[in-house]
């Protein structure tokens, strides 16, 4: 048996991560753009959507570090594609196409970088079909944008009080340091990572979930922040129920990005179905915790509970479509 996790020190640790607090400065963008949960198209999910004809169009942009390019130029250029298109997964979506913008001190770094956003396109199954190259910059930049289409949404602004949150990871990987990312996706066969991500759209499309998010740099603590502060509610977290590697450590794995890693509201009884299609892509799920009234995410070791953020005191996004009910 795991020895009982130190949730007072853990609750310090997360409070403090960068990968939360970074999540921070989103707010300064959402408030001088003058964007929202209330605008046209709601501001606060993993994609723009917009309705179009019998779905929607789904919209997406990731940057990515300086460091992180210059550091693993490769697999920066696989990540463009791929922390993309699970943008698109976790809204319900499938992916239609990418386009990149680069920037490098000469055709020599750009290279790396360019044949790792190629691979992740071929191996994924979704074509580049245009960018932006620059190569007379004083270093290396990326950014990659991405459409796709959703039949049904998954968003992040239907969580209700009474669901429960699941969460579903690809524990078959490894970090790539000296970042925290698991790495579970490039030695994967194309049909593989085709498939797994069609889980998604199809819990979407069976209407076993109607809200959900990408686990991201916030790690998972950090992403169901996200989650709580758009649709207005409390989460609770449930460490010892997170589905982990062996070998990791538990404050490490709550702040990790992994490659493909999921939070899904869902209501009781259609938790075990949810599961269920995770399960026959092996790809481990559980149920961690309560979704509930409130305004805050907090860790729970079933004995001790601590707050980790209330976004009634401190918003993170700055993005909530309505105010929680106390």
């Amino acid at each position: 048996m795991a020895p009982r996790p130190d949730i007072a020190a853990l609750a310090r640790t997360l409070r403090t991560s960068k990968g939360l607090n970074d999540k921070a400065e989103i707010s300064l963008a959402t408030s001088a753009l003058g964007v929202s949960a209330a605008t046209a198209v709601p501001v606060g999910d993993d994609c723009a959507a917009i309705p179009d004809s019998d779905g929607y169009l789904l919209f997406a942009v990731e940057g990515f570090m300086n460091e992180f390019v210059a550091g693993d130029p490769w697999f920066a250029g696989w990540c463009g594609a791929m922390v993309n298109i699970s943008d698109i997964a976790a809204m319900g979506g499938r992916p239609t196409a990418i386009v990149n913008a680069l920037w490098s001190d000469g055709a020599r770094n750009a290279e790396p970088v360019l044949r790792g956003l190629r691979d992740a396109s071929e191996r994924y199954g979704v074509p580049i079909v245009g960018g932006h190259t620059n190569l007379h910059n004083d270093r290396g930049q990326l950014s990659v944008a991405i459409v796709g289409r959703a039949k049904k949404l998954l968003t992040s602004f239907d969580a209700k009080p009474g669901d429960r949150l699941v969460m579903a990871v690809d524990l078959r990987g490894r970090y790539r340091d000296p970042f925290s990312n698991w790495e579970a996706a490039t030695d994967a066969p194309a049909l593989r990572l085709r498939g797994d991500l069609d889980v998604l759209p199809d819990i979407a499309e069976a209407e076993l979930s109607r809200a959900a998010k990408d686990i991201s740099q916030g790690g998972l603590v950090g992403t169901a922040v996200m989650l709580a502060e758009c649709s207005g509610v409390g989460i609770t977290i449930d460490v010892t129920a997170v589905p982990m590697p062996p070998g990791v450590e538990l404050p490490r794995w709550l702040t990790t990005f992994p490659s493909f890693g999921y939070l899904l509201a869902v209501v009781p009884a259609d938790v075990e179905a949810v599961i269920a299609r995770f399960a026959q892509r092996d790809i481990a799920c559980a149920d961690i915790g309560a979704i509930s009234r409130g305004t805050s995410v907090s860790i729970t070791d079933g004995t001790a509970t601590e707050t980790i953020w209330d976004f009634a005191a401190k918003p993170l996004l700055g993005c909530a479509l309505k105010e929680s009910a106390a």
